[in-house]
Order: C-alpha cells, then structure tokens, then sequence
C-alpha cells in the first residue's frame, strides 16, 4: 500500500494542551504506527512544522520527540506549499487572526476551542472556510472519551427511554499558587487574557449536550469568582478577576433538564474529574472519563427516607458497570485520525467551525444570563 505525506503546520505545541495531547499523544503516536490508514488501505504520514516565538524551546521539544522542522516565522510557514494543514492550540485572544491568515494562505485548519472569544468572529471564520473550500474543524475530544462513547451506546440501545435530566459534575481544587503552585497557568483567572471558566468550558459542555442528549433551548447561568486573588507562575500574585466557577441550567428541546456544574474551586469526592449523570423513565447511567455504570428499571432499589436510621442501603453497590467491549485509544488522537481522513480522502466530518461556533453562542449566552439575571433562549444559528 502506498504511503503519502501530510504537512502540517502546528502552532501553540509549548503549552500544556498543544504538546502533551496534540503533539505527544496524537501526532507523535500516529507517526508511530505508521501513519493513519485509509479506507483504501493507504497510509498518511502527519509531517508536522513546530511554530513558536522562542526557538530554543521549539527546538527542545523537537529533538525530543523526532520532529526534523522548526520555525518561528509563521509567515513563510504558510506560505510553503508543501504544508496544507495549519493547527492552532494557542491563546484564544490570537486565535481568530491565525486562523484568517492559514485560510487566506489556502490551508485546511483544525483547532482548539473556542475558535474564537465571541460569536460574530466564530461565525465570520466559519463563513470564511466555507467561502475557500477549506476543510475545517475544532477538537470535541470529550465525544471520543470512553467514559461518553459508553453512554453514547447505552442511548443509542434505548437504554434510558426517555431521558428526563443530565447532571455533570465538572472541575477540581486549584491551587492558589502561594503555598502549593498551581496546576493550571495565570492567564486562566484573568480576563483581559482571555480567561474564564463559562468561554473555557461552556464550549466543551455544549457539543456533548447537543450530540449525546438533545438540542439546547435556553441556558441560565451564574458565574462566581471564588478565589479573587492568586499567585502566578513567577511568584507574584495577581487579581483574578475572571470566573472560576458556573453554574448552569439547560432546558432541552425534549424537556428534559441539564445541570452542569464546573468549578475550579471544588474537591472532588466523586469517581473522576468530570463525572456525566443521566436519568430515564427506563433506566439511568453515571459516566466519568473511562468508566460508566448503569442501573436498569428492574434494578433500582426502593428505598424509604427514614432519617432516624443510619443508612444501610449501599447505593453505589447497587449499579453495573459497562464492560470495555471495545479498544479505546487517546481521544484526542482519534479525532486527529478522522480529521486527516476527512482531509485528504473527504471522509465524513461533523465538527466543523459552523459547530465550534454553537459553542461559542452558548458561553455568549451563558455570559448574557449571568449578566441579565435571567433565562436566556438558545436560538438556532444562521451560518
């Protein structure tokens, strides 16, 4: 079978998600297993450029991983028409702009979400690849999470019956940074960077309710900074003015409800970081990143509220769990996968911008609820 090769022009690899996740984990180990095979049984092997303001650290993580091409002119990266992919897994403040060049220069674009800080920049962009032909999308990485490829199954089975309401439980302690560092960067809890918890999360949350539980109809929202002043990364602390927490409800085109807690001001005492709850008139489920358990109609246990007793009744006992009856590789890899093949063979592709940007609309709204005070509609976009 014939092998072909595939430039790709990758911008933001220095930060945590760009080089642990797109770089290590995706195309890193694509290279190592040869390439990503086609429906005709052709492989195409990424051959990736790194793009970043200070070379000497491209150039380290380079060498470190096998990757021969470094650069710091984004420009003439561009410009070679021998790279035909650009990715950005920057900030989002210069997303907007990086993505308008590599359409303007002719390159098909994937990136990180949000695609851009608000909903009339999203849908110019998306408007934009459409004009040019480009093929285009943003990571839904949480679609490929075996915990939600489970609950996927389970809803496509009619598991649930009808689904009546969704709880996520999102989020974790972070540290101030003054007597334990930090586990996520400064620029997170401040928003003249660009930070917030409703743009950084709201986007996430929005493509896994559309695809997995129904059509959003209006969002009401409430954010909170919890921890108004933290430590940097050099030890000098700072006013974090942005939300480290929302708290928001969403009501279904079906009526069901969906509860999505996300909070970087929490401990966890649940099974995972995220954890997805789902209620139905036939049976309901509890999914966190790998592992989801179930409890059918016929097996949910009657109990009766008697606050004078200790409870004798051990609920998380009383759910099965969904057997890994598949191989579950890296999502973010696997999306990368569908992306290349989307790209160089015109496979079927759902996450595009137009559905980036329906994520961008809700954090918009969300932020309008919180705002206004008030229940906010989710209209259907006009691309």
């Amino acid at each position: 079978m014939a092998q072909q090769r595939l430039g790709i022009i990758m911008h933001g690899i220095t930060g945590r998600m760009g080089l642990n996740q797109h770089l290590i984990r995706s195309i890193c180990a694509i290279r190592a297993q040869g390439g990503v095979t086609l429906s005709n049984g052709d492989r195409v092997m990424p051959d990736p450029i790194l793009i970043g303001r200070n070379l000497e650290k491209v150039r380290a993580i380079a060498a470190q991983y096998g990757i021969e091409r470094v650069a710091t002119d984004l420009d003439a990266a561009l410009a070679n028409t021998e790279d035909t992919v650009f990715f950005d897994a920057g900030s989002t403040q210069m997303r907007m702009d990086l993505l308008r060049r590599a359409l303007e220069a002719g390159k098909h674009i994937y990136s990180e979400k949000p695609v851009a800080e608000s909903l009339d920049e999203a849908l110019s962009i998306a408007r934009l690849a459409r004009a040019k032909g480009l093929k285009n999308g943003a990571v839904q990485d949480k679609l490929y999470l075996p915990g939600l490829r489970k609950m996927r199954m389970l809803r496509d089975s009619g598991f649930f019956g009808r689904i009546l309401s969704v709880r996520i439980e999102f989020g974790y302690w972070v540290f101030e940074g003054d007597w334990q560092a930090a586990q996520r960067p400064s620029w997170n809890y401040r928003k003249a960077d660009g930070g917030g918890m409703i743009l950084d999360m709201l986007p996430h949350w929005r493509y896994v309710v559309d695809n997995l539980f129904g059509q959003i109809q209006s969002v009401s929202c409430v954010g909170r900074v919890h921890i108004p002043r933290r430590v940097d990364e050099h030890g000098q602390a700072y006013e974090a003015d942005a939300e480290d927490a929302a708290y928001v409800t969403l009501e279904l085109e079906d009526g069901a409800i969906a509860q999505i807690n996300s909070s970087w001001a929490t401990r966890v005492r649940r099974e995972d970081l995220v954890t997805f709850h789902v209620d139905g008139t036939l049976g309901s489920a509890v999914a966190g990143l790998t592992r989801c358990h179930t409890q059918h109609r016929v097996n949910t246990p009657r109990p009766v509220w008697n606050p004078d007793q200790p409870q004798s009744m051990a609920f998380e006992a009383q759910w099965e769990e969904v057997p890994d009856n598949a191989v579950y590789d890296n999502g973010f890899k696997s999306q990368w996968e569908d992306y290349i093949r989307h790209v160089v063979e015109d496979a079927p592709w759902k996450y595009d911008l137009v559905e980036s940007a329906k994520g961008v609309q809700l954090a918009e709204l969300a932020q309008k609820s919180w705002d206004d005070r008030r229940v906010i509609d989710v209209p259907a976009l006009e691309v």
